[in-house]
């Protein structure tokens, strides 16, 4: 099975640039045409969170424009950026988004790896927040297939990454989801968004990443104290592919390169 995640689209009504520099429609355009010509074309796509800019039910419709053309199951779950009302009622289709209220959090087991989606979002914040009631509902939905390997998809990362402007608006709840993962060791996978980056760690016994943007990456940039700065580096999504024994995750880009050139000609390396 292969996983396709986006992340962090952030739609603008009326194709509107965002922070006067980014074309985020124009760039999902060219993420989902790449996505339906890889060799091997995703059996799922899961987006996680930042659909659009401010939640309202005008970018949900051009966002719904913007995927159509995906072809394979498509997953959604809301970012500090969205809003749970706009995003149900544009894709009112999609039953799973109503599978508990008043969080957008549901499971989705019609494929050989299981997805649990959780909902980080605080409305109004930039930061998230996993509560005990949202916890409560991961742990017995993760206690009911307690055999099916499981990618659990949130928004907000839960870890600390280093970027110290990015880390002020993370996860509160990190220990309580912790608890939580450790009690369950069919998580395969933590997949995660809002970094704008393919960042890596180790996780209550599993591993968590997040995805770049198919637009803006933030600035790589370790200081504590560093800007709130975003860089126009290539584009990319994550390509999660499940073998039947283990989890691999490949980071793909949007953008076409010079390639492939063979190694060898005739059974001999080119030198």
């Amino acid at each position: 099975m292969l996983l396709c995640q986006i992340s962090d689209l952030h739609i603008k009504p009326g194709r509107k640039l965002a922070y006067r520099k980014v074309d985020t429609a124009t760039m999902l355009e060219r993420c989902v045409a790449r996505i339906l010509a890889l060799p091997q074309v995703p059996d799922v796509v899961v987006a996680t969170g930042d659909l659009v800019d401010f939640g309202t039910e005008a970018e949900y419709r051009l966002l719904r424009e913007l995927l159509a053309p995906l072809t394979m199951p498509l997953y959604l779950l809301p970012g500090n950026h969205d809003g749970r009302a706009g995003l149900r009622a544009v894709f009112g289709d999609h039953a799973y988004l109503r599978q508990w209220a008043p969080f957008v959090q549901y499971a989705i087991d019609e494929h050989p790896l299981r997805l649990v989606a959780l909902d980080t979002v605080i409305p109004g914040k930039g930061g998230g927040e996993l509560c005990t009631e949202r916890l409560a509902w991961l742990d017995r939905t993760l206690a009911a297939a307690p055999f099916r390997p499981t990618v659990v998809a949130l928004h907000h990362p839960p870890f600390v990454t280093g970027i110290g402007h990015m880390d002020r608006v993370g996860l509160a709840g990190i220990d309580g989801l912790a608890a939580v993962i450790s009690r369950h060791p069919q998580v395969e996978r933590l997949i995660a968004g809002h970094l704008h980056r393919a960042i890596t760690v180790r996780f209550a016994g599993t591993v968590a990443t997040t995805c770049p943007s198919p637009a803006h990456q933030v600035a790589l940039d370790l200081d504590p104290d560093a800007r709130d700065d975003f860089v126009m580096e290539p584009p990319a999504f994550l390509l999660h592919w499940w073998n039947g024994v283990s989890l691999v995750t490949h980071t793909a880009c949007v953008e076409q390169f010079d390639g492939p050139y063979p190694f060898r000609a005739g059974g001999t390396l080119i030198d």
